[in-house]
C-alpha cells in the first residue's frame, strides 16, 4: 500500500533493482532519519520489484504517518525511539585479506564507533602497533605484517564522550567468507561430452560461525561461462544431503553455494562436498569436485570449570610450596586465542593476617602459598574466586571456588600449668600416686600434635618412679626434673641470631627462553622478566637493566623488568646462532651497597620473509659466437619455508640480447648470449624472486670476448676486426714523420672508459643505422 513503511535499517539501501518502473513511479525513496534509513513505498508493489540488498541489520521498528506532503515524503513519527549505547557496532571485528603478507599502507576496512554525540571522528588505539586506525576509523597497515598462521588477532580501544575505554577484538584472517566471494572455475568440455580427470584442485573455503544477517547467504560464485548445454549443478555430503541436512544449498542453475543458517564450529568444524556437473540431455559432464568449507572459530565459548576445589594445607608449608591446581576448558578453537586461558584469583575469604596468602600461577592453573601466617587457630579455612579469561585473560570469563582447609602442624609446645610441683608420699609404699601434672597445649585436640608425652630427665638415678602419658608419679621423697613432649616433633624453632648480609636479586628461571618473529616491531614486548629480592625485611626495591646486548636490539623497563624491542632484530644477523639471540639482564636492590643479580634470556626468532633472492657471481665472461650458457647461483638467507623454487625475468633493453631460465632445480639461472654482440662490458639485469614473490633486481656485468663456444680468448677489445694499438701506433708514426717541424698540441686519441663506452669504430666510413650499440 502507498505510504506504508517496509523497513528501518541502521545504515542505507545498497542498491534497488527497479528495472520494470518508469522514473516517475519510483515505488521506493530512501529517507536518513539519523543513522537510520527507512523504505517507504509511494505505488503498490510486486515481489518482482523487491530486489535490493542492505547494508545493516534487518530488525525493525514501528512506524506511523502523518501526511503526505505535495511533492515530498510523508512525516515519520516513531511509536518509539531508540537509546543510544555508545561503542562500537559489532562484538567482534573480523578482515579478511587475499594474502598472507601485509604490506605498509594496505587498508583492510572500516572501524563503526559512535559515543552519541555528533562527532564523526575519534580516536583510535591498537594493542598491536603495526595496524592503525585513522580517526574516520580506516583500518590500515602501518608496519609489514606476515599472518604465520592464516590469521592474526589483536585488539581496537576507542573512548566515550565520558572518557570510558571501549575495546573490541579484531581477526585479520586469510580466505574469510567476508572476503570476496571465490569464484570457482568449471572448465568447459571440447568437443562433445567426455569425462576427465581434474588436474586442479579447490582451495579450502572458509566461513565464520554466527556470522550475522539475512540467510541464506552466498559463500561462493561461479562465473557465468558460454556453453553449448544447459548444465545443472548440485552438492552432496554432510551438510548438504545427508545429516545435518539442509544447512548448504547449491543453485542447480547457476552453481552458487549458500549457507542456509548460523554454523556453530563447536559442533561441525569443516565440511566436505561433493559437486555433480550434468547436461540436460547427456547425462554426468564433469567428474565430481570436491569442496571443504571450514568454519571459523568466534569466541563464543566462556572458560568453565568443572567444578569446585578442595584442598588442605599445613600451618607449617614453606613459602611456594603448591597446594592445588585449577584448570578450566574452553570448547572454542584449541590453540587459538579464543581458548587462549588465564587465570587469577579474585578474592580471598578471609583476607588475613593479610590478603595474598595465595597466589596463582596465569599459565599453569597451579596455586602456591605466598604468604606467611597461617594458623588453624585463627583462620582454619580459606575461600579462593578464582576465574579464568580466554584471550590471553582480556576475553570472556567464568569463575570457580577453592576451599583450602588449614590442617593443623605442631606449632605449639605442651606448657606445664605449674613451674614447681611439691607431693609427700609414705615409704615402703608401691603403685601408689604422688602428684598429678597437667599441662596444656593449643593444638588440635585429640591428635599427635596435641597428645603428651612425660620423661623424666633426672633426679632419679635408680629408676624408682614412672611417669607417663594420663599416669602419676609412684615414689619416696626425691627431687625430680620432668619434661614433657608430643608425639611428633615440634615445629617451633629454636632463637638464633643471624647478622642480615645484602643478598642480590635472584631471577627466576635463571635461563628464560621466548619466542618471538623476527620482524617484531618497535616497542613491542618481549616479555616480563623479574627477580624477586630474597632480603624481605628489608623490603628493598628491585631494579632492572641490561647487562649485555651485542646488537643492541632491547630495552628493559627499569621498575617492571618489561622487555620490549629497542631496534629491529634480524634472525640473519651475525648475533644470532641457531635462530637464538641471547641477552643478560641485571636486577639490583636499592641498598648502600647494590647487590646485582643477573638472569639470562634467550629468544628464539622465527624466520619471516625480509631477504629477497640474491645472484653470484656478479661477473662473467662469454663468447660472442656460440656462446657457453653460464650458471649463475641464487642464494637466501631466509630459510627453506622462504627458498627456492626461485624465478627469474630479465629486466630493461637485456631482454633483446640475453635469455634467462632456472634450471631444473628451480636453485640456479642459466644465461645464454642470444645475440653476437661487439667486445665490450655489457649489464645484464635480472629480476629473481622466491617462492612468495619477494623479488629484486641484480645487475650481472658480463665481458663479451671475441671468441667462440667455451674457450675463451679475451686478447682486448677489437675495432672493426684490427687490433686498436697497432693502428694508433701507425697513426702516431704518420704524424710525426709529417710534423716534425711543427709543434702544436694534439687532442688524445684515447677516450675516457665511460665515454669510450658509447663510441664504435668501423673499418669502413658511414656507419648505419644497423651499427648501434647493443645495451
Amino acid at each position: 500500500l502507498p505510504g506504508k513503511v517496509l523497513q528501518l535499517f541502521p545504515c542505507c539501501i545498497r542498491g534497488l533493482g527497479l528495472f520494470s518502473r518508469e522514473a516517475q513511479n519510483l515505488p521506493f525513496l530512501q529517507i536518513l532519519r539519523g543513522l537510520r534509513c527507512a523504505v517507504i513505498s509511494y505505488g503498490p508493489v510486486t515481489e518482482e520489484d523487491t530486489e535490493f540488498s542492505w547494508c545493516g541489520g534487518l530488525e525493525a521498528n514501528s512506524f506511523f504517518f502523518k501526511d503526505f506532503p505535495d511533492g515530498g515524503p510523508p512525516n515519520l513519527v516513531t511509536a518509539e525511539e531508540p537509546a543510544c549505547v555508545p561503542g562500537f557496532q559489532s562484538d567482534q571485528l573480523t578482515f579478511s585479506v587475499t594474502r598472507n603478507y601485509l604490506t605498509r599502507g594496505t587498508v583492510l576496512g572500516k572501524v563503526g564507533f559512535t559515543d552519541c554525540t555528533d562527532r564523526t571522528r575519534f580516536l583510535f588505539d591498537t594493542s598491536d602497533k603495526r595496524f592503525v586506525v585513522k580517526t574516520d576509523g580506516v583500518l590500515m597497515v602501518k608496519r609489514p605484517v606476515f599472518l604465520h598462521e592464516g590469521h592474526h588477532d589483536f585488539f581496537i580501544h576507542s573512548w566515550d564522550s565520558q572518557g570510558r575505554k571501549l575495546t573490541i577484538p579484531v581477526s585479520v584472517s586469510m580466505n574469510a567468507a567476508d572476503a570476496q566471494v571465490p569464484v570457482l572455475q568449471f572448465p568447459e568440455p571440447g568437443e562433445g561430452l567426455r569425462r576427465r580427470k581434474r588436474e586442479w584442485v579447490i582451495p579450502p573455503l572458509s566461513f565464520p560461525e554466527n556470522r550475522r544477517g539475512t540467510y541464506p547467504l552466498k559463500v561462493f560464485r561461479r562465473p557465468c561461462q558460454e556453453s553449448r548445454q544447459v548444465r545443472y549443478y548440485s552438492i552432496t555430503g554432510p551438510g548438504a544431503d545427508l545429516a545435518p541436512v539442509g544447512r548448504f544449498r547449491m543453485d542447480r542453475e547457476t552453481g552458487d553455494l549458500y549457507v542456509t543458517q548460523p554454523l556453530d564450529r563447536e559442533e561441525t568444524a569443516h565440511y566436505t562436498f561433493e559437486v555433480h556437473t550434468v547436461s540436460d540431455g547427456v547425462g554426468q559432464a564433469e567428474d565430481p569436485m570436491e569442496i571443504i568449507v571450514n568454519v571459523i572459530d568466534q569466541n563464543d565459548n566462556k572458560p568453565y570449570f568443572t567444578g569446585e576445589y578442595n584442598a588442605n594445607v599445613a600451618e607449617a608449608t614453606a613459602i611456594g610450596t603448591e597446594v592445588v591446581r585449577v584448570e578450566a576448558k574452553d570448547d572454542d578453537e584449541p590453540d587459538n586465542l579464543n581458548s587462549d586461558l588465564r587465570y587469577r584469583i579474585l578474592n580471598q575469604d578471609p583476607p588475613l593476617p593479610t590478603d595474598n596468602m595465595f597466589e596463582i600461577n596465569p599459565v599453569t592453573g597451579s596455586i602456591r602459598v605466598t604468604g606467611r601466617g597461617l594458623d588453624r587457630e585463627k583462620y582454619p579455612q580459606y575461600t579462593l574466586t578464582v576465574q579464568a579469561a580466554d584471550l590471553a585473560g582480556e576475553g570472556l570469563t567464568g569463575q570457580t571456588k577453592v576451599i583450602l582447609t588449614v590442617t593443623d602442624s605442631n606449632d605449639n609446645a605442651p606448657v606445664f600449668t605449674q613451674s614447681l610441683y611439691t607431693a609427700t608420699v609414705d615409704e615402703n609404699k608401691k603403685d601408689v600416686e604422688v602428684v598429678r601434672m597437667i599441662v596444656t597445649d593449643e593444638d588440635e585436640p585429640q591428635t599427635p600434635a596435641w597428645n603428651a608425652k612425660f620423661k623424666i630427665v633426672s633426679g632419679d638415678p635408680d629408676g624408682l618412679f614412672t611417669v607417663g602419658r594420663n599416669q602419676e608419679f609412684l615414689a619416696s621423697k626425691l627431687t625430680l626434673l620432668v619434661s614433657v613432649e608430643n608425639e611428633i616433633p615440634f615445629a617451633g624453632a629454636s632463637v638464633v641470631n643471624v647478622k642480615d648480609v645484602n643478598e642480590a636479586p635472584i631471577f627466576d628461571p635463571k635461563e628464560k627462553l621466548v619466542v618471538k618473529p623476527e620482524d617484531l616491531a618497535v616497542d613491542e614486548v618481549v616479555v616480563q622478566y623479574t627477580a624477586s629480592d630474597p632480603d624481605t625485611a628489608r623490603k628493598q626495591t628491585v631494579s632492572y637493566k641490561i647487562l649485555t646486548d651485542p646488537a643492541g636490539w632491547l630495552n628493559v623497563d627499569k621498575d617492571t623488568g618489561l622487555i620490549k624491542v629497542r631496534r629491529l632484530m634480524d634472525r640473519e644477523a651475525p648475533f644470532v646462532t641457531n635462530n637464538r639471540y641471547t641477552a643478560t639482564i641485571g636486577a639490583y636492590d636499592n641498598d648502600a651497597v647494590p647487590a646485582t643479580g643477573t638472569g639470562t634470556l634467550i629468544i628464539q626468532l622465527e624466520d619471516v620473509n625480509d631477504n629477497a633472492p640474491v645472484v653470484k657471481p656478479h661477473d662473467i665472461k662469454v663468447c660472442n659466437k656460440d656462446p657457453a650458457p653460464q650458471l649463475l647461483s641464487v642464494t637466501d638467507k631466509d630459510g627453506p619455508e622462504f627458498g627456492p623454487p626461485y624465478s627469474v625475468s630479465l629486466q630493461g633493453m637485456s631482454k633483446t640480447s640475453w635469455t634467462a631460465r632456472m634450471n631444473d632445480s628451480r636453485t640456479g639461472i642459466i644465461l645464454n648470449l642470444a645475440t653476437e654482440l661487439p667486445s665490450e662490458w655489457y649489464s645484464v639485469i635480472l629480476r629473481v624472486g622466491d617462492k612468495h614473490g619477494l623479488e629484486q633486481d641484480s645487475i650481472i656485468k658480463a665481458e663479451v670476448c671475441d671468441c667462440r663456444g667455451a674457450e675463451l680468448t679475451c686478447l682486448g677489445r677489437t675495432v672493426g676486426g684490427s687490433n686498436l694499438p697497432l693502428i694508433l701506433g701507425i697513426l702516431g708514426a704518420i704524424l710525426l714523420l709529417g710534423e716534425s717541424h711543427i709543434c702544436r698540441k694534439e687532442e688524445p686519441l684515447l677516450l675516457d672508459d665511460g665515454v669510450r663506452d658509447n663510441v664504435y669504430y668501423y673499418d669502413e666510413e658511414g656507419g648505419g643505422e644497423d651499427d648501434q650499440p647493443e645495451d
